[in-house]
């Protein structure tokens, strides 16, 4: 297929997937239960992190979380105390335990009273056309406190060839503003055009298929290939075909 019409054909599919609908069956749905903008935040990041398996439960367990945060995730992660973490031990998704809740509720709190906040954090530290090394930074922001190193897996590092997928995902919730209503665009410091793809088996093995990515790994070298690509088909908005790549993988088993 021609340029031109495999970009016709991803255009029809983002037009099919970039509806209200996909909100029903994915994360997505946790922040969007919200409407103050630093709650959207923290319920988004926190949603993302966990954002790997089965999507029903990390659905299940994001609300779960949400509901230990009494519902009110900028206030708990600003005023909690120590009897307030408590709470959060029993809480686990796959790896990712209650005690590693209790360092990202920590290190949020370090990020919204000591760095503005998760959109300055990632606005200061962009590249016009990138916000890998942005990741990177934050990371290193994140656990510039005190940490239990176990944490740390679970944010992950662009610059040591990862290709985030799960941070990549909750920048284009963030920044990426559609007429749809599902894609939030609540940060205005950054721009669409920044973004990468959030590539995962799904997106990677659809891509391969229509000839966006050669790389085998889902690594940043492959990232940076398809965000090369997806760029030439739209550089205002390469992450819309984000849409297309998931739900052909996903809903169509393409």
């Amino acid at each position: 297929m021609t340029t031109t019409e495999l970009q016709d054909f991803l255009d029809a599919k983002v037009a099919q997937y970039n509806h209200p609908r996909f909100i029903e069956t994915d994360p997505i749905q946790v922040p969007h239960s919200f409407s103050k903008k630093e709650d959207i935040e923290i319920a988004g990041f926190l949603t993302a992190t966990i954002a790997w398996g089965n999507r029903k439960s990390i659905i299940n367990n994001a609300g779960r979380l949400m509901a230990l945060l009494d519902h009110a995730p900028h206030d708990f992660v600003l005023n909690h105390s120590q009897q307030d973490l408590k709470r959060l031990t029993p809480f686990v998704h796959r790896t990712f335990n209650g005690e590693d809740c209790k360092q990202f509720v920590r290190s949020l709190q370090h990020i919204y009273k000591f760095h503005v906040g998760l959109e300055s954090v990632f606005a200061k530290h962009a590249e016009k056309t990138s916000l890998q090394g942005a990741i990177s930074r934050f990371k290193s922001l994140f656990f510039e406190i005190e940490h239990l190193p176990r944490s740390k897996k679970h944010i992950s590092d662009p610059l040591k060839n990862s290709a985030a997928k799960r941070l990549n995902m909750m920048l284009r919730w963030f920044v990426r503003k559609d007429n749809s209503g599902v894609d939030f665009g609540i940060w205005k410091s950054l721009s669409p055009s920044q973004l990468s793809c959030p590539l995962d088996v799904h997106s990677g093995n659809v891509a391969r298929k229509l000839g966006l990515l050669n790389r085998k790994q889902n690594d940043a070298k492959a990232l940076e290939e398809l965000d090369n690509n997806l760029r030439n088909l739209d550089p205002s908005d390469p992450v819309k075909y984000d849409f297309a790549l998931f739900g052909l993988g996903v809903f169509e088993g393409f």
